[in-house]
């Protein structure tokens, strides 16, 4: 066996600098860096990480091709499984997938498996970004696809699609791609440039990209069945925030979280003051939640120049369901957290913008359906925070606009497309499902792990029914 070493640092940059702009925090990996760190990796014959990479990426072939400084063939074997490759390697929480099962871990630190994935995608982008002539693609004219939204389900699903020989056309109802990838995950941790790139490497494999087009609204499912497509993915995500429901919630002031990173992303509120967003701030913001989407407000918070950011959280720190590089990060800028609070009502002045927050201190009961602890409010402990922006930050659920709009289509009891599991089949024929819309709000890989089951059960759809 090789012998343990710590994994190679990843430089970034110091929290005094980086919350005075929107720069990506993380610098990533040198060449000789990448080339260490690969070689740490023990080649394990079984390749457990892999069982925990829901895309399916031959980890350990595309690092030994990265420990020998062949990084050409270490992006291709990437891309045989992964079309997305830069955004994985940024957003993916490889600490609770396949870095959880490296065999390192078990003595020492796991491969930084993440951060060689980004390497190489970055690798790919400075040295041989190939242009849609330079890729071969079997075009076998199999059968016509629709593909309902183009974040990262959509996208995955679409391009497996087109590798297997079909003609795709993705429907997009914003006036820009990427949906979750570009509206709702902040500059500093996932640049637009980036996303740019691989819708631009998705199109380059012959998928069709429209924009401006809400189905639902401006087409029917049955309308895209009538004009000859076989088969309908819907990839629509999670759009509908959720709320606490407490009194004041409807202050001036206090934002969904979906909508205040919308319109920081989508209103370029990041390259201020080049573009004036209408965003309001003030200096003192408290985000409710504490998964990664409230570390996220909370850090932007910072850089749009509020002067005291609270993360605000009903339970502890071990129930945070946010990446812990990303709390470390928030901590690191000046983020105060206030676990074990709750709260109760919302403040106004005279003229309808909050201003102050009832909250209430919990305690830990016993662990709820979740598994985790639930908080009991502790009597008499009341108190109030001075706020002068809110964003509520707990949880988005289903897009309900095509359900709403399919009659027979079954949802669960949260709105959400009732799918099988592994094929993302709905109970009407020729429409699948997956990602957010159908599992509730998740991770950006497990949207696209279900893009990637749902394409193989497309192609087999249509191959079937073509038989016939």
């Amino acid at each position: 066996m090789k012998t343990q070493k710590k994994r190679q640092p990843m430089g970034k940059q110091s929290p005094e600098e980086r919350v005075k702009n929107f720069n990506e925090v993380a610098l990533g990996y040198s060449h000789l860096q990448a080339v260490a760190e690969a070689q740490r990796c023990l080649g394990c014959k079984k390749k457990p990480c892999v069982e925990g990479c829901p895309v399916e990426i031959d980890i350990p072939s595309f690092i030994h091709f990265i420990a020998d400084g062949d990084f050409n063939s270490a992006i291709k074997k990437m891309k045989e499984k992964n079309n997305l490759p830069a955004i994985c390697g940024r957003v993916c929480p490889q600490e609770t997938q396949c870095e959880i099962l490296c065999v390192l871990g078990k003595k020492g630190e796991p491969e930084a498996i993440g951060r060689l994935e980004r390497f190489v995608a970055d690798w790919e982008t400075e040295n041989f970004n190939p242009s849609p002539s330079k890729i071969k693609i079997d075009q076998k004219n199999k059968g016509r696809v629709a593909v309902v939204g183009s974040g990262p389900a959509g996208l995955t699903c679409a391009a497996d699609l087109a590798r297997m020989g079909y003609a795709v056309k993705v429907f997009e109802s914003l006036h820009e791609t990427g949906g979750v990838l570009r509206y709702g995950i902040p500059e500093f941790r996932l640049p637009k440039g980036v996303v740019n790139r691989e819708v631009e490497y998705v199109e380059s494999l012959g998928v069709e990209i429209v924009t401006n087009v809400l189905v639902g609204r401006s087409i029917t499912i049955e309308e895209l069945f009538k004009e000859g497509f076989q088969a309908i993915f819907i990839g629509t995500g999670a759009g509908l925030p959720m709320f606490l429901r407490v009194p004041g919630e409807n202050l001036n002031g206090i934002y969904s979280a979906n909508e205040f990173l919308t319109r920081i992303n989508l209103g370029k509120a990041y390259l201020f003051p080049k573009y004036d967003t209408p965003i309001s701030i003030g200096e003192r913001v408290a985000v409710i939640g504490a998964g990664n989407v409230s570390m996220d407000s909370a850090r932007s918070s910072l850089r749009l120049g509020a002067k005291e950011v609270s993360i605000v959280y009903r339970r502890s720190e071990v129930e945070m369901p946010a990446r812990k590089e990303e709390i470390e990060n928030a901590r690191e800028e000046g983020v105060v957290f206030h676990l074990l609070t709750n709260p109760l009502e919302f403040m106004g002045d005279e003229n309808g913008w909050v201003k102050k927050m009832k909250c209430i201190r919990n305690r830990l009961g016993e662990p709820d359906e979740s598994g985790r602890r639930r908080p009991v409010p502790i009597p008499h402990s009341e108190f109030i925070m001075d706020v002068d922006t809110v964003v509520i930050a707990i949880g988005q659920s289903p897009n309900p606009l095509i359900p709403q709009t399919l009659p027979g289509l079954k949802l669960g009891r949260r709105g959400n497309i009732q799918v099988d599991e592994e094929t993302g089949k709905t109970d009407i024929e020729g429409v699948f499902a997956g990602g957010d819309i159908a599992s509730g709000a998740a991770t950006v890989i497990a949207a696209m792990g279900a893009g990637k089951h749902a394409a193989r059960a497309i192609d087999e759809y249509i191959s079937k029914k073509t038989k016939v």
